[in-house]
């Protein structure tokens, strides 16, 4: 639909020129590709930092392309970079994540984890086969390409802090102009792309506070320092905390999703173990949350002679989408694929994501890609991190040509 395109393009106002038409329909013509790595990276799930098998299934697969690839030694990330062919120019980062779940998969797909207790329930195999498939297109068009294009392949995302790893290995430098991510949103209508102005995820730090009291016999408590009701004490407390001590138009979560304490129905514990995360959009929440819980958890020990022992593992920062970045992804979108293609989020998630350790030196933005298929009752599909999580891979070349889009046009015009 050209017409439909140019009075689309002329109403956005803004460079269009260096953003082919054609760009979506090329993506369809390599959906077989980018499909079957996904399915070979999904029936082969790896954790953590260390993520070989799916290093090795990206080189391959991209092995026919001219580009460069930089490895470092704390994780086996890679950083495939494309150079344009017509000069000198801007670069762009585009970032898929590879590391999969400690979970088993219930799917029944013919290419379900062959790995026990291991599963890619959260998508990234679908961010690999995507951004590969945005190699293909740029790669195919390099000559026209003014700059330099940054493929980050990265593992540890799933709390490994894989993309802050990358970053200090020196693969990152010098660093982009721009960063752009997709991720997968099964709970959210076939293909549609969506993004935020500021914060789009949260901080995600994990809480463990250990009560320590002195045991006995159940039957003799007054003998006794019992940690148990102390403990849960602190997690009503925590909840009280939360909704009088924070605004919520800043909203702070604090989920204690583990107790544990005692050995036997009639055996006071010695202690007792609360293990949970804290969620903020502000690093001002943040410290507030950080200080806040350990007083409260210390001077309701201290109330009833007991001692509790609070540590705090700092996670993923905010992560933070420049404003300019996501105009421009919605313009971009919109090119390619049409009005009513692209939502504003009203509210972040309070999920947690490590792209926010680019987006803290890098401006640019994540945007969520809708997976649910056609038809289906999204809101009630099985989510990210559910066994029985799956996506309609007929969606995966519309991210393969979003992330290419967004590349071509940021090193054509920048965020103009």
């Amino acid at each position: 639909m050209p017409s439909t395109k140019a009075r689309q393009q002329n109403r956005l106002g803004y460079h269009v020129a260096m953003l082919p038409e054609d760009l979506f329909a090329r993506a369809g013509a390599i959906s077989d590709r980018i499909i079957s790595l996904r399915r070979a990276i999904h029936a082969e799930p790896e954790l953590g930092l260390l993520t070989p098998m799916t290093r090795d299934k990206v080189r391959a697969a991209l092995a026919h392309l001219p580009l460069e690839w930089r490895e470092g030694g704390a994780t086996t990330g890679l950083v495939a970079v494309l150079k344009g062919g017509t000069g000198e120019g801007r670069r762009v980062l585009l970032r898929g994540d590879m590391d999969a779940l400690p979970m088993p998969e219930e799917t029944g797909l013919p290419y379900a984890s062959t790995i026990p207790g291991t599963m890619h329930a959260c998508g990234h195999d679908a961010h690999t086969a995507m951004l590969a498939g945005a190699v293909e297109l740029l790669a195919a068009q390099a000559e026209k390409l003014k700059g330099e294009v940054n493929f980050m392949f990265q593992p540890g995302e799933e709390g490994w802090h894989g993309a802050r790893f990358m970053m200090d290995d020196g693969l990152l430098n010098p660093l982009p102009d721009a960063a752009f991510a997709l991720h997968v949103m099964p709970n959210a209508p076939h293909g549609l792309v969506a993004g935020r102005a500021g914060p789009l995820m949260a901080a995600a730090d994990q809480i463990d506070i250990v009560v320590e009291g002195r045991g006995g016999h159940a039957s003799m408590p007054h003998n006794a320092l019992d940690p148990i009701p102390v403990a849960c004490e602190i997690v009503m407390a925590l909840q009280s905390l939360v909704t009088r001590r924070f605004d919520p138009a800043d909203p702070v979560v604090v989920t204690i999703a583990r107790i544990e304490g005692g050995t036997a129905h009639n055996v006071i514990a010695d202690r007792a173990a609360l293990k949970g995360t804290m969620r903020t959009l502000s690093a001002h929440n943040r410290a507030k949350l950080h200080e806040a819980v350990r007083r409260l958890a210390g001077g309701i020990a201290e109330a009833h002679g007991l001692f509790a022992n609070v540590t705090i593992t700092e996670g993923f920062p905010v992560t933070i989408c420049d404003a300019k970045a996501v105009d421009f992804g919605e313009r971009v979108a919109q090119t390619l694929f049409g009005a009513g293609s692209f939502q504003r989020l009203g509210e972040p998630i309070m999920g947690a994501e490590d792209f926010a350790y680019v987006l803290e030196k890098v401006p640019g933005a994540m945007f969520f890609l809708g997976v649910a298929h056609a038809g289906d009752d999204w809101a009630n599909c099985c989510s990210i991190h559910s066994p029985r999580m799956i996506l309609d891979e007929s969606v995966l070349p519309r991210g393969a040509a979003l992330l290419a889009g967004l590349a071509e046009q940021f090193l054509a015009n920048g965020f103009d």
